[in-house]
């Protein structure tokens, strides 16, 4: 990659001091306040690709900015990142990542080695990354993670002479997190979604027309189940079986709160100080109670007592209580 040159400062060499930045409102915060970037390995393979242009003290400024929300925006797009990064002028820097998008025809050998291993395809389409995926595209000749200079360029408004950056830094080390949440980011930035991955897998394992579809052992009965036909009288359609009494059973709060949550997080590219988990758990909580107090007819159960059940509720409310 061409090195831009500038006139104004070099922060390594110490021409003139390291430049502060400007405090940035709404930037994006980094899920990482310490140690290392990401947790997957494919995270950490991403983190690698930045960590190998040795660049120096720009790399500490860099997650620096990335943990105080100096990265105000990012975009992802198929082989592109762009981003806008608060530094020590008014107006932010834009940075631009770009990613060599592999072919079409690179893409279908790729598709054709997932699909022949059932065990790639099936993670695949179950939204998990395969720990030995690389292998796979080896096969195929081809790269998953970007491997030389002409397979990624980076470039930033700044300044500075070095690129990549501090700003770029930044945007890196907040795209290795954004892999932890979504691995198939990394698809989309070789120039595949998520959705032509897996038209691309051809319902997996490797089971052409006519072949019914089996498991790792071989077994049959994994296909899609056959359609069952509807039944011809109205009647049987839209008959079905009286409620039950007890249809509800006792209410309560939640075993786990706010599992939904817990399951989302992290949200991707987050803005805030404290973590989505940390701010939301307690209007779950409050939430869970307030909707137990409507059921028992505005009479809150504490928590830890036991639950009304709707009998009960349903009693009260006849009674006008």
């Amino acid at each position: 990659m061409a090195r831009r040159r500038s006139r104004y400062y070099d922060d390594d060499f110490g021409y003139f001091p390291p430049s502060r930045p400007r405090e940035a409102a709404g930037g994006i915060v980094a899920e990482s306040q310490r140690g290392g970037f990401g947790k997957s390995w494919w995270a950490k393979r991403w983190i690698a690709v930045l960590e190998g242009f040795r660049i120096g003290a720009r790399l500490g400024r860099g997650r620096s900015y990335a943990r105080s929300g100096q990265v105000l925006d990012v975009n992802v797009e198929k082989g592109r990142v762009t981003a806008r990064v608060q530094g020590s002028r008014a107006k932010p820097y834009g940075v631009t990542l770009q990613v060599k998008p592999l072919t079409r025809a690179a893409w279908e050998k790729v598709g054709a080695v997932l699909s022949r291993q059932a065990l790639f395809a099936a993670k695949l389409l179950a939204g998990e990354m395969p720990q030995d995926i690389e292998t796979a595209f080896a096969e195929a000749r081809v790269s998953l993670f970007p491997e030389r200079a002409g397979d990624l360029a980076t470039d930033c408004s700044c300044p500075d002479w070095s690129n990549p950056c501090k700003h770029i830094a930044a945007v890196y080390y907040l795209l290795g997190e954004e892999f932890d949440r979504d691995p198939f980011l990394i698809f989309r930035l070789r120039g595949l979604e998520r959705e032509e991955l897996t038209t691309l897998l051809g319902g997996a394992g490797g089971a052409s027309d006519g072949e019914p579809a089996t498991g790792p052992a071989g077994e049959e009965g994994l296909g899609a189940a056959a359609p069952e036909p509807l039944p011809a009288a109205p009647e049987a359609f839209w008959g079905g079986r009286p409620a039950e009494e007890d249809l509800f059973g006792p209410a309560s709060a939640p075993a786990v709160s706010a599992a939904l949550l817990r399951r989302l997080c992290p949200f991707p590219f987050w803005r805030g100080q404290a973590r989505p988990a940390d701010a939301l758990e307690p209007v779950y909580r409050a939430a869970a109670l307030r909707g137990l107090e409507v059921l028992a007819g505005g009479c809150a159960p504490e928590e830890g007592t036991a639950p009304a059940h709707p009998e009960t509720v349903r009693a009260r409310m006849d009674r006008g209580e």
